[in-house]
């Protein structure tokens, strides 16, 4: 019922480096912007690359899911190496390896090794999530968390869409675009590496101690919001590019496709996750929930080749790619400073098993309903998340206004509303059962 106890004392360790955040952090942005915008152009290359040879969408479906079972074994192993050898040589030792895995891809056209390919990809980037989000909530208070987090994922989601784009003007059947991939994440180290103020705080405790069922005990919203994140945007990623080949969207529009729900998610991350250290955060995920379900819905009814298509697609992602930092943001205002990156680990560990069986959902409806069973899905898992956060905020009664209509800023008072209606629908239910 709870989300971490009522008396549970989380007093923030004041671990901010001298230099500042900003400061502190450049060098870890810049280099995730290389990452990102190498694994957007790599992902969507192999995507559109399947379907041009003519793979069986069960196949297609199991290289995207291979990718996110990566992340089970990435998140594990990256906690384990940060304990010995620190955050920056584990970014740079797992950027490297990154790189020739997207290289390796271009010079093979078997399938079986794509797969594996896409694994090792899987396991160096939930790595480097680990790092980056660890490193990130070290530095965070609960007044800034969910800002801080929209900074990382507004450059992670931006560079990742302007990869995807690239692929209007790359061939994927040769290994050129895999080459340029390899190259972007090799130029990931160099910021972080020759930034003097790249110094990641320490923070006193065991690090590894708090597993997935302690955390669900703790913060299950949190725990259940980031399952549920994960399936859908596996499955919007991975299965995109291979909707939009079948329903015959030309390389350049099906580039522009993908690309468009990541730039919706880089332009609306701030907003909401402003919006977000002000209002309660379960109420923020559910509005936002239930407008990505509003866009999907759209998808489902006009016609693929509508001019409508890319900018509904656009808020749809707009609106549903900050709901991972709204639940990573929510989970860690909970946690004990000491366990963040053990919390960074199960949170992407969670967000991979959802994203290893969205595709495999998707790609389910799809072979029953045609490529609408695409949206079916979608819709249908953003449907759970606004019902699983009205729950959540009837079920742990924490206040779901933290400041007075005109003490908000702008972006806070279109979910100010409907926090305020929960909370007085959840005070007249209080008053008729108690």
């Amino acid at each position: 019922m709870t989300d971490a106890g009522a008396d549970a004392d989380l007093v923030m360790a004041d671990a901010s480096p001298p230099a500042g955040v900003a400061l502190a952090t450049w060098g870890l942005f810049v280099g995730f912007a290389f990452l990102q915008l190498a694994g957007g152009l790599f992902g969507t290359l192999l995507g559109v690359r399947s379907e041009l040879a003519q793979l069986p969408t069960a196949l297609s479906s199991l290289i995207s899911a291979a990718y996110y079972a990566g992340f089970l074994l990435g998140t594990r192993v990256t906690l384990e190496a940060l304990g010995r050898v620190g955050h920056i040589r584990v970014y740079s030792a797992l950027a490297a390896v990154l790189s020739a895995a997207m290289v390796a891809v271009g010079l093979t056209a078997e399938p079986a090794a794509w797969m594996l390919l896409r694994f090792v990809t899987g396991l160096c980037l939930a790595g480097l999530y680990v790092v980056a989000e660890s490193w990130l909530n070290n530095l965070a208070t609960n007044d800034n968390r969910g800002r801080l987090l929209a900074v990382y994922l507004v450059v992670s989601t931006g560079a990742f869409g302007v990869g995807q784009v690239l692929l209007f003007a790359l061939d994927a059947r040769t290994a050129t675009g895999y080459a340029l991939a390899g190259i972007a994440a090799s130029l990931a180290v160099v910021p972080v590496a020759l930034s003097e103020h790249a110094v990641v705080p320490v923070v006193r405790g065991d690090e590894a101690g708090l597993t997935l069922r302690q955390l669900a005990r703790e913060v299950p919203t949190g725990v259940g919001s980031c399952l549920l994140v994960g399936l859908v945007h596996g499955g919007l990623t991975g299965m995109a590019a291979i909707y939009a080949t079948r329903v015959g969207m030309s390389p350049a529009r099906t580039g522009l496709f993908v690309a468009a729900p990541n730039v919706g998610g880089m332009l609306l991350q701030w907003p909401i996750a402003a919006a977000s250290d002000e209002v309660d955060r379960r109420a923020v995920g559910a509005v936002a929930a239930a407008a990505s379900l509003v866009a999907g819905g759209l998808l489902l009814l006009v016609p693929a080749e509508h001019p409508a298509v890319l900018p509904v697609a656009l808020v749809l992602g707009g609106f549903s790619f900050p709901l991972y930092s709204i639940a990573a943001a929510y989970t860690n205002d909970w946690i004990d400073p000491r366990h963040v990156s053990s919390a960074a680990s199960q949170l992407i560990t969670l967000y991979g098993l959802g994203a290893i069986v969205g595709p495999l959902v998707l790609a389910g409806l799809m072979v029953v309903a045609g490529p609408a069973g695409f949206w079916w899905a979608i819709n249908g898992i953003h449907l759970a998340l606004v019902a699983f956060f009205l729950y959540r905020m009837r079920a742990w009664r924490s206040p779901l206004v933290k400041r007075p209509w005109d003490e908000v800023s702008l972006p806070a008072r279109m979910f100010f509303l409907p926090g305020t209606v929960v909370a007085l629908a959840r005070r007249y239910r209080h008053r008729h059962t108690g």
